[in-house]
């Protein structure tokens, strides 16, 4: 009778242990839902530049998000917009969860087409904000909503699948 304890001991820190795992998958699962197909729609600052007028208008459309097996990483697939910036890169990030909160961060990050960054940013209750800085040319503050993107519209039976709706396309006539 006196394995019985023992045995209560161990069927007690297994449950403990997968509970968390759990708890982490479910975060994971409401953070892939909260972004994959989503479009932050924001505004930015430059710490030291006078603003007058309206602040500049940024956008990034996340086609996907995914946990990498790596510790903290993900793979965002974004479409980043800002200035006469436009340009769609998958991202290798680090998210990090402080409770129900994630957070991305990334430090001297090169980014492909656009510089090397570092950047704490938040996502809660539809909305995101953080912090920015481009190495060699300034920082500020980034903070927005967090907003659905409308579905693709499907091909027409006449259509051939890989024919790209133009109306989809912000880029027409550039």
């Amino acid at each position: 009778m006196r394995t019985t304890p023992a045995f209560a001991v161990v069927l007690l820190a297994l449950f403990s242990l997968s509970a968390p795992v759990q708890a982490e998958q479910e975060q994971y699962k409401k953070f892939e839902k909260l972004l994959t197909g989503a479009k932050l729609a924001g505004k930015f600052t430059v710490v030291g530049r006078p603003q007058n007028g309206p602040l500049p208008e940024e956008s990034y459309m996340i086609e996907s998000v995914r946990k990498l097996p790596e510790g903290d990483k993900w793979l965002i697939r974004a479409r980043i917009k800002y200035g006469n910036t436009d340009v769609t890169i998958p991202l290798p990030l680090d998210v990090r969860f402080v409770d129900d909160t994630p957070m991305i961060t990334l430090t001297n990050a090169k980014i492909p087409l656009m510089g090397e960054f570092s950047a704490r940013v938040i996502f809660y209750n539809g909305k995101y904000a953080g912090t920015w800085t481009h190495h060699g040319k300034g920082g500020g503050h980034l903070f927005g909503t967090i907003e659905r993107m409308k579905k693709k519209i499907a091909p027409k039976k006449n259509d051939s699948p890989d024919k790209k709706d133009s109306s989809d396309d912000n880029s027409a006539g550039k």
